[in-house]
């Protein structure tokens, strides 16, 4: 059976979650395959909320196997604490896999983020400082430590050693910050640490090809979204890794032959945190609104997210670096107060009307939305189960999206409960 993948649309907080929750039912596996711990997601099961960073969604049906992929940068003191969290509230994470692969976020990756952030002061990125960033880049510069150094103390050891001298360096003498001592760092990751995570380790290539190989359903999950990808996202202002599709392959182990439904997740409107272009962003009542009834705050940081309309340009610029083949529409319940709603069809750059993403990042900073304003349905949306029991306003709205966008709307989000959902 071909593999299924979930991916963001926008910049992030689209439900993704609530989603890969859903499926994952069917699924044998779940695999995160891409981002650290700056990545929330917040399920509502029985009116209980579980807020999840690095343990994938799927972690809450006791029937699959959860796996954290080779591309996931992971601190272990987070991960540590998802699992006691998540066991006290009698949740098994005895399933729980991790990739022998995946590379480690160290202390000192999370000092620099947050000195280097503060360094750039009013050109700040906006990242969490919780290390991703510095991560990703140790290793893409081959200096990074994995997982499976925990299981060779010496070779640890010397690996830390080597690169615990340049981190020191710029901590002490370009930050002002203090050193890390190299014996606290392994007594800390290989005496308390490596056992503890032992006996989550594995091959999790060889897993997710064995489930595959079964016929089995295997789901991936990304982190952040589509325009905050490394390569095809609002640069800088974006992630350290590829949440599109495509960063299954890497960041997973299969090949793309195996993806056989990839299921964009979009908000009825539009949300972004920390800085970067947001040609739809509202800055009235309307924006305020999303914020109040969304909850528009994030689920790790707790800062107020940016609201706007809804942005078919991203969209059909999503669906064709993704290769969507439908999009899951969350959130749709937050609009049910507004006397009206609107849709970015296009931009105005400069006079001229764009259609497409500009692939020139100032042109975006530039953009101003070009709207289509429908009629509000002033109706609540959240008993809604059947696509007839939607008000025809909301499935006149859902129709135009889908026409602008180019590719079906298969599940709309009418609330935060794992039921709230209406298969179209």
């Amino acid at each position: 059976m071909p593999a299924t993948v979930v991916v963001g649309t926008q910049w992030g907080d689209e439900g993704k979650g609530k989603v890969t929750d859903l499926l994952a039912e069917d699924m044998a596996c779940v695999v995160r395959y891409q981002g650290g711990h700056n990545a929330g997601h917040t399920l509502v099961v029985k009116g209980e909320s579980f807020a999840l960073q690095l343990i994938p969604s799927g972690i809450l049906y006791p029937h699959l196997t959860p796996v954290i992929g080779n591309g996931v940068v992971i601190d272990l003191s987070v991960l540590f604490a998802e699992i006691d969290t998540l066991t006290s509230r009698g949740v098994d994470c005895s399933k729980l896999r991790v990739s022998a692969t995946a590379h480690l976020i160290l202390p000192y990756h999370q000092m620099l983020d947050a000195a280097f952030e503060q360094r750039l002061g009013d050109n700040k990125l906006g990242t969490t400082k919780r290390g991703i960033g510095p991560a990703y880049a140790d290793k893409a510069s081959r200096v990074g430590l994995r997982v499976q150094d925990l299981y060779d103390p010496p070779a640890f050891r010397a690996r830390l050693q080597a690169v615990l001298a340049e981190k020191n360096e710029l901590l002490t003498k370009v930050y002002g910050a203090e050193p890390c001592d190299i014996d606290d760092l392994v007594t800390e990751f290989i005496e308390h640490y490596a056992p503890r995570l032992e006996p989550y380790v594995t091959d999790t290539v060889d897993l997710v090809h064995e489930a595959l190989e079964a016929d089995e359903n295997v789901l991936f999950e990304g982190a952040q979204a589509t325009f905050l990808d490394l390569d095809h996202g609002t640069y800088p202002f974006v992630t350290s890794s590829n949440p599109t599709a495509g960063g299954v392959c890497a960041g997973a182990g299969v090949g793309p032959l195996h993806i056989g439904r990839v299921i964009g997740i979009a908000k009825a409107y539009t949300t972004r945190v920390g800085a970067g272009p947001f040609p739809a962003e509202l800055f009235d009542d309307v924006g305020d609104h999303l914020v109040d009834v969304g909850h528009e705050y994030g689920t790790n940081t707790g800062r107020r997210r940016r609201t706007g309309w809804i942005d078919s340009v991203m969209l059909r610029h999503a669906v064709r670096l993704n290769s969507l083949s439908e999009i899951a529409l969350t959130k749709l319940d937050v609009l049910d107060q507004l006397d009206t709603v609107k849709i970015c069809v296009a931009y105005d750059i400069d006079g001229e009307r764009h259609e497409k993403m500009p692939v020139d990042q100032a042109m975006i900073h530039r953009a101003e939305p070009i709207y289509e304003e429908m009629p509000g349905w002033k109706t609540d949306l959240t008993s809604c189960t059947t696509p007839e029991s939607l008000p025809a306003a909301a499935a006149a709205y859902l129709g135009r999206l889908e026409a602008t966008i180019g590719v079906p709307i298969t599940m709309i989000g009418v609330g935060p409960g794992r039921s709230q959902i209406v298969h179209m």
